[in-house]
């Protein structure tokens, strides 16, 4: 058993271009999860499964793009005071490439879409499409860095997007929700961006510190939707509610920070396709968030289609 799981790191690392017996030890090490990487994962699914909502509080006040910038500002404010602790890496001729591609997915595509997702559909239909990212991670995790995906992983990708296409029918337009199939349809194209953005993560995060990592996305975050934010117009502040600015402050100094710097840390510690099987508590997190604090409600037929979501999530998961 041991000999095959190092056979399965010493290929995890092949083609890195880093010598295969410097990391075939830390990459063992990483494959076995421990307390801190379940501590690490456990507040990573709490502060996104809430981000949900906190995001659909602060579309009450600003436009989807300034919500962005203003989180991604906080965020960056935050670096710049901590950067100092945090050791520089050891930079290799040719990354830029790979942390380019890596900030391009998240955040700049991921919150783009997931932005404007939000602002056409119910924070809990969003949450219940984020049970789509394991599946999606463990497909990049095959592909990319050839963790094992069997026929069941597969089938459940294919029920679970016929779930997440069933609930986004199911779903009428109203105030909060002008255009669900829409929004589901980009939150979708978010969820993509963050299972690429996951794998990229894993394949830097051996040479890598996560939290420098982190802190690099958060500041190309803030400059790639700097012209959004100025393109919305000067801010109405007097107008602008009380909830929308705690909710802009949650998301930059908690979730922007907190939950990518927790996740990508618990990931170090584990293949990429079972830590992102922890993100299955994000949706349950995000129907309870939404319906305490916003009083979203699900349809029946919308239920339904999420039990069909979880199926799929639950047979990706034996795979």
């Amino acid at each position: 058993m041991l000999e095959k799981e190092k056979a399965r790191c010493v290929e995890a690392v092949r083609g890195s271009g880093v010598g295969d017996d410097a990391l075939l030890h830390l990459e063992l090490k990483r494959s076995r999860p421990n307390l801190l990487a379940l501590f690490c994962l456990a507040g990573a699914v709490l502060l996104w499964g809430t981000s949900f909502m906190a995001t659909k509080a602060a579309l009450s006040g600003f436009a989807p793009m300034t919500v962005v910038w203003l989180r991604m500002g906080l965020a960056s404010l935050v670096v710049l005071v901590l950067g100092r602790r945090i050791p520089m890496p050891q930079y290799r001729k040719g990354d830029w490439k790979v942390l380019s591609f890596l900030c391009l997915m998240q955040p700049c595509l991921y919150f783009l879409l997931e932005g404007y997702a939000i602002s056409l559909t119910t924070s809990s239909q969003a949450g219940m499409i984020s049970a789509l990212v394991p599946l999606l991670v463990a497909v990049g995790a095959w592909v990319v860095l050839r963790e094992p995906m069997s026929l069941s992983g597969i089938v459940g990708l294919l029920i679970s997007i016929g779930g997440v296409i069933w609930l986004s029918m199911g779903g009428a337009s109203h105030a909060s929700a002008p255009s669900p199939i829409l929004g589901n349809l980009l939150e979708v194209g978010a969820m993509i961006c963050v299972a690429i953005y996951m794998v990229v993560m894993k394949r830097l995060s051996i040479r890598y510190s996560t939290w420098w990592l982190t802190c690099v996305q958060c500041v190309a975050g803030a400059v790639f939707f700097l012209p959004g934010a100025f393109m919305t117009g000067p801010l109405p502040l007097i107008d602008i509610p009380l909830t929308a600015w705690l909710a802009v402050a949650y998301l930059g100094l908690f979730v922007t920070l907190g939950a990518f710097g927790l996740y990508n840390m618990g990931m170090t510690y584990m293949p990429a396709g079972r830590a992102a099987l922890s993100i299955n508590l994000v949706s349950p997190v995000a129907l309870v968030a939404g319906w305490i604090m916003l009083g979203e409600t699900l349809t029946p037929e919308q239920l339904a289609a999420c039990c069909v979501v979880g199926i799929g999530v639950y047979l990706g998961r034996k795979g």
